[in-house]
């Protein structure tokens, strides 16, 4: 077993190694009191991802690994500690022991993103329908989403309704093309298969027509969930989660632009959206959702009545 400040210090370096954006954003805009939970629940799942999607190990044993994951949380959820768990693992267990309820939405998100994590262990090779492809999205952004309202504003009442999950669906397809020639490679098939089969086409043949007429039809659908999604998002409260949300929303909006001008072929790379350029786009966007945010409007356009913000519209 570690110690609590090995664990710490294990997380935060996961987390930094893998996206020093996530690392800053945990940092500056995650509630006080749940900093380490972030990074903890980020580097686990980031771990986990890693083995997964790694070149080592067959299918077998990458499927019985990510039983164990599943066992162990289970398991820690039943108040049962094991006494083989690697410090990665350690992680999930403090995670889990800070808040123990099922009925929290810490649970959900470990719960669903697990049940992701489930997914891509077992679909390496395979060709996926389009029902796997949207369970696999709606998992994604339940957990993607119940995370975000867990660590920023937790205790703050939230929007509920058909939109909740809607622009973190959309970051999810948005992702699964940015990353589709790329994921080929390694025997991951973003296409649903009864495109290929109808249309008669290999998941290779990316610059084929019915490959981009395809491709269309998911940026459509993106860019209508960004929008539902950014409405449920102007309705957050919670002015940090707002700012996140949004920010989350610009950069796959970006990559969205990009796919659009180079009419729906996709490419292996995508670098420029870490340049300058991409990056105050992203800025600008982010702020100008926020501007035009009710909320915004409502608490700093005009004097309040009773002195304190309600809070939702």
């Amino acid at each position: 077993m570690t110690t609590a400040t090995e664990r710490d210090a294990l997380a935060a370096s996961i987390t930094r190694q893998a996206s020093s954006q996530t690392y800053y954003i945990i940092r500056f805009f995650i509630d006080r009191d749940r900093i380490q939970d972030a990074f903890r629940a980020y580097a686990y799942f980031r771990w986990v991802d890693n083995i997964i999607d790694g070149s080592d190990g067959d299918q077998e044993k990458k499927l019985a690994f990510a039983e164990r994951q599943r066992a162990l949380l289970n398991d820690l959820y039943l108040g049962i500690s094991r006494p083989d768990i690697s410090p990665e693992e350690e992680l999930l267990q403090d995670l889990v022991w800070s808040d123990p309820s099922r009925d929290s939405g810490l649970y959900t998100y470990l719960d669903q993103m697990m049940a992701v994590m489930e997914f891509d262990a077992g679909r390496r090779g395979e060709l996926i329908t389009q029902d796997q492809l949207d369970s696999y999205a709606d998992r994604l952004a339940t957990a993607v989403t119940e995370a975000m309202h867990y660590f920023i504003g937790h205790g703050q009442d939230t929007p509920q309704g058909r939109n909740r999950n809607l622009a973190v669906t959309a970051a999810h397809i948005t992702h699964m093309l940015r990353d589709a020639l790329e994921d080929a490679r390694e025997g991951y098939y973003n296409i649903p298969r009864e495109i290929l089969a109808a249309k008669g086409i290999a998941p290779s043949d990316t610059e084929a027509r019915a490959y981009r007429e395809w491709v269309c039809s998911r940026v459509k659908l993106a860019r209508s969930y960004f929008r539902a999604g950014r409405y449920y998002l102007s309705r957050v409260s919670n002015l940090r989660c707002r700012l996140v949300g949004y920010a989350y929303t610009a950069r796959f909006e970006w990559v969205l632009r990009v796919i659009e001008r180079e009419n729906f072929c996709l490419r292996l790379e995508y670098p420029e959206r870490k340049s300058l350029p991409s990056a105050l786009w992203m800025i600008w966007n982010t702020l100008r959702s926020y501007l035009n945010s009710p909320l915004w409007r409502k608490t700093y356009l005009t004097l309040p009545s009773s002195g304190s913000e309600t809070g939702q519209t």
